[in-house]
């Protein structure tokens, strides 16, 4: 998302066979790298939750989810 030289990326959810950019199942965050410093918002119930169901994210997801705090906290 973004444009041009302002890259804005959303983290979401998507069907394995759906194209790379096409439809997806939910919204789970977004990561905006050109602030300083970066800025990653993330809905850590939501994360966790898909997690929980089986979702498996890309290595950059993951590093991430991380940074956000996701995989440091355990669901009650």
């Amino acid at each position: 998302m973004g444009r041009r030289g302002q890259s804005y990326f959303r983290i979401v959810v998507a069907d394995q066979k759906a194209p790379r950019d096409g439809r997806f199942v939910a919204t789970i965050g977004h990561y905006n790298p050109r602030t300083d410093p970066a800025e990653i918002k993330v809905n850590t119930d939501q994360a966790q939750a898909w997690l929980a169901k089986g979702a498996k994210p890309t290595d950059t997801v993951r590093s991430l989810l991380k940074k956000a705090g996701v995989f440091g906290t355990r669901p009650a």
